[in-house]
């Protein structure tokens, strides 16, 4: 009854809440801003609730999220039966959104989307440190999660991907710099890090694991894969970075492991259990390209 009825104004409302304004969402639409907002009051009253939080940008209430998701969730399967009528699926093609950390996408999560491509999904990817992607799927925000979470979201199904390994390195100036009598704690308290953003806890880890003390680290935030790589290079800091990234720099001599113990991030993909068979093949080459590009163990690291 609801989507028979309200179709429309849905699909006003699942634009508005993942582009962010009304302005947008009636571009996408091709109608007026003030028809998308008409329509989205419609719904509202029918609800009985807000759905849409106004502002820069508009966030969906929790009831907007989920009719959103609904939506979308309709979409993916509209998308596979005009594959299974041999209908072409460009013509309705919907968003698969993602979350992933960005370590992935930087090393092995390309391969995989490549794999899964088909005419029909377009990949909508929400970047997240891999401690807390899944909760964008709590959220209802996404479809699916790579995650380093060991236990399934609530509605989905998990499936193991292997282990993204990661060192600890700095350029030889900085060691000699910052470092010159080895890794101490004392030391790590005045030697510049580098961290992703305020989730990464990798830098963490580390050093607690080396020091047994929990440390203040001085850090820059560098929100980017490669540009941590490369800050790390040019002696700014000492950071973890994915082992796959390091291999040209490590056998240069740019960089240097202060460590020879690495820390293992067991990954995980979680997926919604109502979308699961329409995102079988999404499944099956996200986990083909982690096994490929990962590495398996039965033992992860926490």
């Amino acid at each position: 009854m609801l989507i028979s009825s309200d179709y429309p104004a849905l699909t006003a409302l699942t634009h508005v809440l993942r582009s962010g304004s009304f302005e947008a969402a009636a571009h996408a639409l091709h109608v007026t801003p003030s028809a998308i907002s008409q329509r989205i009051k419609a719904l509202e009253d029918r609800m009985g609730t807000p759905l849409v939080l106004r502002g820069a940008p508009c966030t969906g209430t929790e009831t907007g999220r989920r009719l959103a998701r609904h939506m979308e969730d309709v979409g993916l399967l509209e998308a596979q039966l005009s594959r299974d009528l041999g209908q072409d699926a460009r013509a309705t093609r919907r968003p698969l959104r993602i979350a992933v950390n960005a370590d992935s996408l930087a090393t092995w999560f390309c391969t995989a989307m490549a794999l899964a491509v088909q005419d029909g999904l377009l990949f909508q990817l929400e970047i997240d440190d891999q401690d807390h992607s899944a909760e964008a799927l709590k959220r209802g925000d996404v479809s699916g999660a790579v995650s380093a979470r060991a236990t399934a979201v609530a509605g989905c199904d998990i499936h193991p991907l292997g282990v993204l390994r990661y060192e600890a390195v700095a350029s030889p100036d900085f060691i000699a710099r910052h470092l010159p009598t080895g890794i101490t704690a004392a030391a790590l308290t005045n030697a510049p890090s580098l961290i992703y953003n305020e989730k990464d806890r990798l830098q963490d880890i580390w050093a607690t694991r080396l020091t047994g003390q929990r440390l203040s680290l001085p850090a820059h935030r560098i929100p980017s894969t490669h540009g941590f790589v490369d800050a790390a290079v040019l002696g700014l800091g000492w950071g973890l970075n994915p082992a796959a990234l390091l291999a040209p720099h490590l056998a240069s001599g740019a960089l240097q492991r202060l460590s020879p113990e690495p820390v293992d991030i067991a990954l995980f993909w979680h997926v919604s259990r109502l979308n699961a068979a329409v995102l079988a093949p999404v499944t099956q080459a996200i986990v083909a390209a982690a096994k490929s590009q990962l590495i398996q163990t039965k033992t992860p690291a926490t």
